[in-house]
């Protein structure tokens, strides 16, 4: 079999495929005895019909195309094997020439029109430049740490007054359209100021006490009615404020390991700081990712995000937006698309020049955090995308944050006042072992914080 490429755009290639007839034939002997399994011919068992029978009841040229039906995809795999392209587009097959159906030779043409992942230059990424905010912990950083912790030792109670912000209420909610109640609820736990309930719900209950009410106008967010517009009775049942307990050293040793509230503070302050560092590392990381992204044009192809733009908004799917499909919904989800193939792009580029490799701690590793986020058992989660066939995905989501950390360990990076930061810590390998224990867990807080919000992270 030959194979050819031809580039259309950038982005777009054709494949030329010639199939020379002793490579066909095995295709037409499997034909024949496909064929030869869907008729019957008297005085012959079903499936062993002569193929010269097969040939007189339906036509060698019905055998031949079953024959390349049947071939057409393993001859495109080979010849995109053959070509290194790298499809991203299901292939537009054109048959160009075909064998004469009363000869024994000739060959089989064909083109395939493919969008391909583009190929790059990557620039010299080395000593890339990029500035971040101060990482400077201040007295009121320990102070609201300190205040966090405090509050997950509170306790809750009733007060006689107007709800106000961050009160906890009980309420009872009631929603209608048109007059008709589609929906309720009693016994409600709310915090005001959350916006976690429903748009509108904080500042109805905002100045109620308890068994007053209010109505006001929405749109719900779940349920058979979701996205509909609502008119929704809440009423108060009661107001509650969180009373904390004080800060002193019986709390110290309440909620710490410490024996005094001086040394919770001083460890509270350390976290704050190395909050900070993690701060910068995530500021940095996404500005010389900016960086790259300024440096290397990268062609998108138009299939890459109308595929994407059909999924996010096709109402079939599980989380199909048809309801928010709107031309600024739109435009938001193309650029994230553009945006999020040019990182892939690029840091599978850098990947493939420094020749990174994920280890299978690393791969574990990224597995464990991954579950984590979604709350679920890791080793649940495990099966979940092995039998989906995702690994390879998990992996290359970890060889680009590996190559990303890569231009990040040589970026040149000064905070805001002009001094050098150091993101050693930040850049270490996924899978280093780490000095200590507690090391250890903080490095594993820190990959949390990180894995939140990582743009490397893409796929498709």
């Amino acid at each position: 079999m030959k194979s050819a490429v031809e580039n259309l755009t950038p982005t777009r290639v054709k494949l030329n495929v010639e199939v020379p007839f002793e490579e066909l034939k095995p295709s037409i002997d499997a034909a024949y005895k496909t064929v030869a399994s869907q008729i019957q011919v008297p005085g012959f068992r079903k499936g062993k019909v002569p193929s010269k029978l097969i040939d007189q009841r339906v036509g060698r040229g019905y055998v031949l195309e079953t024959a390349i039906n049947d071939g057409l995809n393993g001859w495109y795999q080979a010849a995109v094997q053959e070509t290194g392209v790298r499809p991203l587009s299901r292939p537009e097959v054109e048959i160009t020439e075909v064998p004469d159906p009363s000869a024994t030779d000739g060959e089989l043409k064909f083109q395939v029109e493919i969008d391909v992942r583009p190929e790059i230059e990557l620039p010299d990424y080395a000593g890339i430049k990029v500035e971040v905010a101060a990482a400077e912990s201040s007295s009121e950083d320990v102070d609201k740490a300190l205040d966090e912790l405090r509050g997950r030792f509170g306790t809750l109670k009733s007060v006689e007054r107007p709800a106000q912000n961050e009160d906890f209420l009980t309420i009872d909610i009631t929603a209608t359209i048109d007059g008709e109640e589609i929906d309720s609820a009693s016994g409600l736990s709310y915090q005001v100021g959350a916006g976690t309930m429903l748009e509108g719900l904080d500042e109805a209950v905002t100045g109620l006490s308890a068994d007053e009410e209010a109505i006001f106008d929405t749109t719900l967010v779940g349920g058979d009615h979701a996205g509909e517009a609502a008119q929704v009775k809440v009423v108060v049942k009661a107001v509650k404020e969180r009373e904390l307990p004080e800060a002193n050293d019986d709390f110290a040793q309440l909620a710490s390991e410490f024996d005094t509230l001086a040394e919770l503070r001083e460890d509270l302050a350390k976290q704050a700081a190395d909050s900070k560092v993690v701060g910068q590392g995530v500021e940095a990381r996404d500005k010389v990712l900016d960086k790259l992204v300024e440096l290397v044009e990268v062609p998108v192809p138009a299939s890459v995000v109308e595929e994407q733009i059909e999924a996010h908004f096709n109402p079939e799917n599980a989380h199909g937006e048809g309801d928010h499909d709107t031309e600024e919904h739109r435009a938001e989800v193309k650029a994230n698309t553009e945006r999020a193939f040019q990182n892939e792009v690029i840091l599978d580029a850098i990947a493939d020049k420094e020749e990174v490799e994920v280890s299978q701690n690393e791969l574990i590793d990224y597995i464990v955090s991954t579950a984590s986020q979604y709350g679920m058992d890791p080793n649940q989660f495990a099966q979940i995308i092995d039998q989906s066939g995702q690994v390879p995905m998990m992996v290359s989501e970890v060889r680009r944050r590996k190559a990303l950390a890569v231009v990040l360990g040589q970026a040149e990076v000064v905070d805001s006042e002009g001094n050098k930061v150091d993101l050693g810590d930040f850049v270490r390998p996924a899978g280093e072992v780490a000095a200590d224990e507690s090391a250890v867990a903080e490095a594993g807080e820190e990959a949390d914080a990180v894995a939140s919000d990582d743009p490397a992270a893409v796929k498709f």
